[in-house]
């Protein structure tokens, strides 16, 4: 039988700060385990919270760049449950006045996966957020064979839980969300977001039911999933695995499931958990924060969203939807366009080389747009040799790689040194009228239609040039002489 799937997603994320939520050590990844502490991430008694408030602000800000609203109190309450990956028995965290409240997530359809862009089911959809709370993060657990290693580095770590409504209905669009939200708060400059870093994990509540009418079926939550592609996959086996059940008439129960990304399935944790199993209560160590001024302060810093970023290129510089969407989905990439950009160079011309040509050496030599040894200005000067016909598109790309390798010299004195200099118009006629002196037949097929044969002479006049002239104004000059 078929059921109808209802998704929602519970995205935590990391706030991008230099210390802890409260308190002053260091939240750097990587270090030694158990070096960045301190009594107070450690729970030791008579330790006191102090709020950082740089996490308060970038928290406040990602949730203007999601279209939240922020209440003009908010509060802080305590989280209590045993679990050694927190040391002091409770979470500090936000259950009923968080930061943000509302807003939504309209997916970026070149985050789907790539299988399915060119068959999105509800391309454009908008989910809806019900809010986003601030918290501290917990240790990080290693679990061996019979025993666990605990690092509590990680504990105290700014944490915003990003909690939809349960609008989702497959894990393509899950995977979208979770590609969409990342671009968006990387490019805030809210968080680096890295799932590979556990800077950004969440958890799936998934429910069935048969018909639209029905109420919500039971909630079954998948816990600390760490990539978007795992998400995807957790999802499809969860709704085959609650299909085949209901439909062999076994109800489900609310519960908590563990995802087991080698084995590709889901095994029980936990039945019957809600939000009183946690006995919240108001933290009485944090005063209420009146949010009124940070928020007229971060108004002021709301940046560019990735994807009002792209339709300012589409308007602007007249590039296709999926240029613009290539060149906004890293804010690297993006400064590095438009500082390329120049009076003179057609924008789509420097798109459409940035797209095919760098990115493609980049990945080649395992580096981002942030590494690029080509600087903008250098990048700018080679696409002028191109623009002034100096160079082909195909000959561009070999100076471009050369200039990879050897980055403090100059696109000119490269195309120089591969002999990709201008040739004179008087020479470059000379050679053309001797090609065609030295092959009748092939002129006499091309005047009678065949114009392919075009490029055969071309070959032969840049084997006889003693400079590599450009190839397309060589095939241009021979089509006007023969074709007129």
């Amino acid at each position: 039988m078929s059921y109808l799937v209802t998704i929602g997603l519970e995205v935590h994320c990391q706030v991008d700060t230099a210390t802890k939520m409260f308190c002053s050590c260091a939240t750097s990844f990587g270090d030694e385990p158990n070096t960045n502490v301190c009594p107070v991430c450690l729970g030791l008694p008579g330790a006191l919270p102090v709020l950082n408030r740089v996490a308060i602000e970038k928290t406040v800000l990602a949730g203007m760049l999601l279209g939240c609203s922020t209440p003009p109190v908010s509060k802080w309450d305590r989280k209590n449950y045993f679990y050694p990956d927190m040391p002091k028995n409770y979470q500090t965290t936000q259950m009923e006045l968080p930061l943000c409240i509302g807003g939504e997530v309209q997916l970026y359809d070149h985050c789907y996966p790539n299988d399915v862009q060119k068959s999105i089911a509800r391309p454009g959809i908008l989910i809806r957020l019900n809010r986003i709370h601030l918290e501290e993060d917990v240790a990080k657990s290693t679990h061996l064979g019979n025993a666990s290693l605990v690092d509590y580095n990680r504990a105290g770590t700014p944490l915003m839980e990003i909690v939809s409504e349960p609008d989702l209905e497959t894990g393509e669009e899950a995977f979208a969300y979770l590609r969409t939200l990342q671009m968006i708060l990387q490019q805030g400059g809210i968080s680096d977001a890295d799932m590979e870093k556990g800077q950004m994990r969440c958890d799936v509540n998934i429910s069935l039911r048969k018909n639209a009418s029905d109420p919500l079926g039971a909630k079954v939550e998948l816990k600390n999933l760490n990539s978007t592609s795992a998400v995807r996959r957790a999802i499809h086996f969860e709704i085959e695995r609650q299909t085949d059940e209901m439909d062999r008439g076994i109800a489900q129960i609310q519960s908590t499931r563990r995802w087991d990304d080698d084995r590709g399935e889901s095994q029980m944790m936990r039945t019957k958990e809600d939000a009183h199993d946690y006995r919240y209560f108001p933290c009485p160590d944090l005063l209420p924060l009146e949010t009124a001024e940070i928020v007229e302060k971060m108004s002021l810093l709301v940046p560019e969203a990735p994807h009002q970023r792209a339709a300012r290129y589409e308007k602007d510089f007249a590039l296709s939807r999926y240029d613009a969407n290539v060149l906004c989905s890293e804010l690297a990439l993006s400064r590095y366009f438009e500082d390329v950009l120049a009076p003179g160079l057609a924008a789509k011309k420097v798109a459409n080389f940035l797209i095919n040509a760098m990115l493609g050496a980049l990945n080649e030599r395992g580096c981002g747009v942030g590494e690029c040894p080509v600087s903008a200005t250098e990048m700018r000067g080679l696409l002028q040799l191109v623009e002034d016909g100096t160079l082909a598109s195909n000959q561009a790309r070999e100076v471009l790689d050369a200039m990879m390798a050897n980055p403090a010299k100059s696109a000119r004195e490269i195309a120089d040194e591969m002999g990709f200099k201008p040739t004179d118009t008087g020479a470059l006629d000379a050679l053309c009228d001797a090609v065609i002196a030295a092959n009748p037949e092939k002129v006499a097929e091309i005047a009678a239609g065949n114009e392919k044969l075009l490029n055969f002479l071309t070959g032969q006049l840049m084997k006889a040039a003693t400079t590599k002239p450009n190839p397309k104004l060589a095939t241009d000059l021979l089509r006007k002489k023969i074709l007129g």
